[in-house]
């Protein structure tokens, strides 16, 4: 155990005082920041903007037609199919006379073709327009039916998690962003710190290092050495990625405007409404209080505990493999690869159907793979995002824990009986038949 112990602590420090290890532990946090505020900008600056002329024979269809920042719409007089672009319009809609309620076509043509989600909105506007006109048609009035629009926009749905007697308040949004968050993380930890341990085994093998060592060392001591040594700098990264995060937020939070910061206060105070004699809200202070009472609604402590868990089981449950590869890879980069595909396949299946749960998290496929060792790490944190008993039994959790823990077992020894044989032989060619027939050979 002693000599276990002295190979963590070497591949630890080496890597730990590597200045790329220093670089990338603080740049990170920066990075990750910078990328939200820039995709916030560029998902409100780079929106398409489309400029519609609307031939409509019906005449009641312009009123529901709004215009909004993506699509303004026209409704010219000398525009038809030949010579919308020339005017300079985007687009031109043709919509057909309606008649009862036969199911009618309408027509949009474009010199560019339009988005999906621009196409339902247009759809969704014209379909109210038959809506409304009906309607007016059985005795309402417009101004009647636009006050009833307007006054109905005050429903918002606030979802619970019953606990026993009590119950908590869910935002399904942040479930499904903390899910797809921790499983790409742990999917790219798979390939990164995986793919380190197989190439410090291959270094160590051909430089000739493994022959030295394991003159004092057993091969599967040296093996676990390596696999919990570089878990542990990655584990080490993590932790200073989340404490790097929040005080950067908490330093930003400092350069906001007093006013500002006195409306948050004021709205966390009175759970989002301003209290009496006091100012309106801006929008800012507003987005702020929303964006941290969302944060809040989150169990952090069984989020963070099951991350870190997960992460270590699933990055040792694949560690074992990737050292197994390394073992008996030679010189040739070709043979690591076509070694790796076996290994590297259930990762990606794993994050494809981890996108999938993120969406729907209490399916059967989603229950099975969260419990097999091989996808759980990432489909089980997409899982228990959730909510803990309310999506995740405890019983499924504690299962999906046990099964990855023997799991690791199983893959440790059956990689550290490939890596005993695959760390001194020189020369060969390997292949998965040759390493299984060395796996389970009586010694």
């Amino acid at each position: 155990m002693n000599k276990i112990w002295l190979i963590i602590q070497r591949e630890y420090t080496t890597r730990v005082k590597n200045k790329r290890f220093i670089l990338v532990t603080f740049l990170m946090p920066v990075l990750i920041i910078g990328f939200g505020f820039g995709f916030g900008y560029l998902s409100a600056t780079g929106t398409e903007h489309r400029k519609i002329a609307v031939v409509d024979p019906n005449g009641f269809i312009k009123t529901s037609l709004k215009n909004t920042n993506q699509i303004e719409f026209s409704f010219p007089i000398e525009v038809d199919t030949l010579n919308y672009n020339k005017k300079g319009f985007t687009d031109i809609l043709i919509i057909p006379k309606f008649d009862g309620v036969k199911k009618t076509d309408y027509i949009l043509r474009s010199k560019k073709s339009m988005g999906l989600m621009l196409q339902n909105s247009i759809t969704d506007k014209i379909n109210g327009a038959i809506e409304d006109k009906m309607l007016q048609e059985s005795g309402i009035q417009q101004s009647t039916l636009d006050s009833i629009h307007k006054a109905s926009q005050f429903a918002e749905l606030k979802a619970y998690e019953d606990k026993g007697s009590s119950s908590k308040e869910s935002n399904a949004g942040l479930a499904m962003g903390i899910g797809y968050a921790s499983g790409f993380l742990i999917y790219i930890t798979l390939f990164i710190y995986g793919s380190m341990v197989m190439r410090g085994v291959m270094e160590e093998k051909t430089n000739r290092i493994a022959e030295v060592i394991i003159s004092s060392v057993k091969p599967f001591e040296l093996m676990m050495g390596k696999i919990i040594g570089i878990g542990a700098v990655g584990l080490t990264q993590f932790i200073m990625w989340i404490v790097l995060i929040i005080t950067l937020s908490s330093v930003a939070m400092g350069f906001l405007p007093a006013d500002v910061q006195h409306q948050v206060a004021g709205l966390q105070q009175s759970n989002g409404q301003m209290g009496a004699g006091m100012m309106q809200a801006s929008d800012a202070a507003k987005n702020i209080y929303t964006f941290q009472h969302t944060i809040q609604t989150a169990n952090w402590p069984l989020i963070l505990s099951c991350f870190a868990f997960y992460f270590l089981g699933g990055y040792l449950f694949y560690s074992a493999l990737f050292a197994a590869v390394g073992s008996v890879v030679n010189e040739d980069p070709q043979d690591a690869q076509s070694l790796m595909f076996p290994i590297t396949m259930p990762i990606i299946f794993s994050y494809l159907i981890t996108n999938m749960v993120t969406q729907n998290p209490n399916t059967p496929l989603a229950f099975w793979a969260s419990i097999i060792p091989f996808s759980s790490p990432m489909v089980m944190m997409a899982r228990i995002a959730y909510g803990v008993p309310s999506a995740v039994s405890y019983w499924e959790l504690a299962l999906s824990m046990s099964i990855l823990i023997g799991g690791f077992l199983f893959t440790t020894w059956l990689s550290g009986k490939i890596y005993r044989t695959g760390i001194l032989l020189y020369g060969k060619k390997v292949n998965w038949k040759t390493m299984i027939k060395w796996a389970f050979k009586k010694q």
